[in-house]
């Protein structure tokens, strides 16, 4: 896949309803080396707890799993929420897959918990730890990957002078001024929260600072990406995201629903303008469809990069709407 704008893929290890967490994982890995072989520029991880519907919650255990398999693509954390850990564990962490996977590591770190306030006590032991201490945390986690001094008291050991790319993460300004402020590169939630992406964009822009690790702003945009052969089809699968959506608002997450015929005509106007907000950064359809809608979003925004997700029911249909977009995407002649 050749183009002007790289694509990466954001993989929240999905559970389908009717199977499990390890073959969640393993179906991670098999996407992760597709999408490789597809040339994707990334792989990341999210973290998230106490969800039945997604296996990533030990993000960088699960991108161990997914860095041993593969061979060049980048794989990293979309996020890690920093919130719920030491820097000094994070470094360790991320360090050690550094140490293993020299060249190849990005840490995007995010100030939600990721979770519900019952699993982040279980996680903290206290909720002492919270987001209005994110700023300092991050400078506190940078300090570790650099270079140990001589007769430095505290290092990560792995961490100390690893290559790890700092990503900033967010759903609002807030992550847009900091990753600003410290010249970072910044990537914004829009697949799910896309309220203020453009405000948050301009923001990051105007604003940006270079720094030892950037020299110019980079921005990248979250993007549900739903391909399949016809439109039809695509708006079907689609709707597997839209139910894990409306059960999650509605306080009933579970795992991956299948997907359903019709189920635009049985929404009510709440839920329809619910999914309308939330989703509204999505391209849904056949390889016409999707070479269209991305042309239009890269436009509009002015991306850097897109990370793309696709919470699809059947393992190989996620598989195949990765290869249609990789397809499209690519330059007339240009092989995949």
């Amino acid at each position: 896949m050749q183009s002007m704008i790289p694509l990466s893929v954001l993989d929240l290890s999905p559970v389908p309803e009717g199977s499990n967490a390890g073959q969640a994982l393993h179906n991670s890995l098999d996407l992760a080396r597709h999408a490789e072989a597809l040339g994707f520029q990334r792989f990341w991880m999210a973290e998230h707890h106490n969800m039945i519907g997604i296996a990533s919650a030990a993000t960088a255990v699960a991108l161990a799993h997914v860095a041993a398999g593969t061979q060049r693509i980048r794989i990293g954390a979309g996020g890690i929420m920093l919130p719920n850990h030491a820097p000094l564990i994070i470094a360790e962490q991320f360090g050690t897959l550094a140490a293993l996977h020299p060249g190849r590591v990005d840490l995007g770190l995010g100030r939600a918990p990721g979770t519900d306030q019952i699993a982040a006590r279980a996680m903290r032991r206290n909720l002492a730890a919270d987001a209005d201490e994110f700023p300092q945390d991050v400078v506190e986690l940078l300090a570790y990957f650099r270079p140990a001094e001589p007769g430095q008291a505290l290092q990560a050991v792995p961490g100390a002078g690893e290559e790890v790319a700092v990503w900033i993460l967010g759903s609002s300004t807030f992550g847009a001024q900091l990753a600003a402020h410290l010249g970072l590169p910044y990537a914004f939630a829009s697949h799910f929260a896309p309220a203020q992406m453009m405000q948050a964009v301009a923001i990051y822009r105007e604003r940006f600072r270079p720094s030892e690790r950037l020299a110019a702003p980079r921005v990248m945009l979250g993007l549900n990406v739903f391909a399949a052969e016809t439109d039809a089809e695509a708006r079907r699968l689609f709707s597997s995201l839209q139910q894990a959506f409306l059960n999650l608002r509605s306080g009933r997450p579970g795992k991956l629903p299948p997907p359903v015929d019709g189920l635009d005509a049985q929404l009510d106007p709440y839920a329809r303008n619910m999914l309308d907000q939330a989703l509204a950064c999505s391209v849904v359809g056949g390889p016409e469809t999707v070479r269209r809608g991305l042309a239009e979003f890269a436009a509009r925004t002015g991306a850097d990069e897109l990370m793309i997700t696709a919470q699809i029911h059947d393992h190989a249909a996620r598989v195949r709407s990765f290869e249609i977009l990789a397809d499209v995407h690519a330059p007339a002649g240009a092989a995949a």
